[in-house]
């Protein structure tokens, strides 16, 4: 569905804070959507269009507003990491209780539905619903960086040390089936408090070759996320525990991105290979609207390419992918339950 003139006019006319609420909490109305499993392939391809419309908006009028997101103050998008730490430590948040984190790497909001839907059909109680901000690039070192870590890594096997901002915390990184992830967290039962950092779905994206991905991942999302050793690994997270299931970054179907032409293809082809974001200062070339743009992070300066476009590379373009400026890309679902 196009935007119709008058949300337009509000993006456009607004503070950044007041179009920055509009365009998220569109998304998350449209990505939360109850799903079917037999039709949520073609459903999962339906909203990620109707989300497209915002991202079009973005890359041909309303770039600008980039340039604000993940500033809480400006845009009121807050990243995903302070918020994290904000939970972590804030009275109401958990500060007294005993609390869990569940980091499902590369989870975009595509996938909510199947969190929303089974937490309601096994009695868990909702909390939250939100969508937070990714680090920019969308990617995981920075995300692991913003948290206080050197790496994702550095979580395995209770290695997190004293550095990172989840104190005290018992924790984890690893992908292993849900069975065994539930035998950790029973293996440590005295633990107060866990943060748990799963692989999947990003290990899921790399391995689709070209032509498949978006359906085959939103497949594989159904059963995973509506399994039952899914839930029980959940639940005994939750087992005394206020729970957050969120994640690092979302990824974008680049699969069904339009391809880039002319002197658009060749530049981005040059400034990003097979990627979606370059570090230091690059060139975002001379065209307007822009195809990138440069932003200036907590992380860095980077070169991000804008919006929704693929181009053909050497190997391939990646069918799913992440690093750039798209809404499925840089917004992660933030869920808070108990039981």
């Amino acid at each position: 569905m196009a935007l119709d003139a008058q949300t337009l006019q509000r993006l456009t006319q607004d503070s950044p804070r007041e179009a920055w609420r509009i365009i998220t909490e569109r998304a998350l109305e449209i990505a939360s959507k109850p799903l079917a499993e037999g039709n949520a392939p073609s459903e999962v391809v339906k909203r990620d269009r109707e989300i497209g419309e915002l991202d079009l908006f973005l890359a041909s009028s309303g770039w600008d507003l980039w340039r604000a997101f993940g500033q809480t103050e400006i845009s009121g998008v807050e990243r995903t990491s302070d918020r994290l730490a904000r939970w972590w430590s804030e009275p109401g948040y958990g500060h007294s209780a005993a609390r869990a984190i569940l980091i499902l790497d590369a989870l975009s909001l595509r996938e909510l539905p199947w969190l929303l839907q089974g937490a309601k059909e096994r009695g868990f109680t909702l909390h939250t619903v939100a969508a937070t901000a990714s680090e920019l690039p969308s990617e995981t070192n920075p995300f692991a960086r913003a948290l206080g870590l050197a790496s994702r890594s550095q979580l395995q096997a209770n290695g997190g040390g004293l550095a990172h901002k989840l104190q005290p915390a018992q924790t984890e990184t690893i992908d292993l089936p849900w069975k065994d992830c539930e035998g950790l967290v029973g293996n440590a039962s005295g633990a107060r408090n866990w943060v748990f950092w799963h692989h999947w779905p990003d290990a899921k994206l790399h391995d689709y070759g070209a032509g498949q991905g978006l359906e085959l991942l939103t497949r594989d999302a159904a059963q995973q996320l509506s399994s039952d050793d899914f839930w029980a690994f959940v639940e005994r997270l939750a087992t005394g525990r206020r729970l957050v299931i969120t994640s690092d970054h979302g990824y974008a179907a680049t699969g069904y991105f339009p391809d880039a032409d002319g002197e658009v293809a060749s530049h981005l082809k040059q400034a990003f290979s097979s990627g979606r974001s370059k570090a230091g200062n690059g060139d975002a070339g001379p065209f307007v609207p822009p195809v990138a743009l440069q932003i200036d992070s907590p992380h860095g300066a980077h070169l991000l390419a804008l919006g929704r476009r693929k181009w053909r590379s050497q190997g391939g373009y990646p069918t799913l992918t992440h690093g750039g400026l798209s809404l499925l890309e840089v917004l992660s679902p933030w869920i808070e339950i108990s039981k």
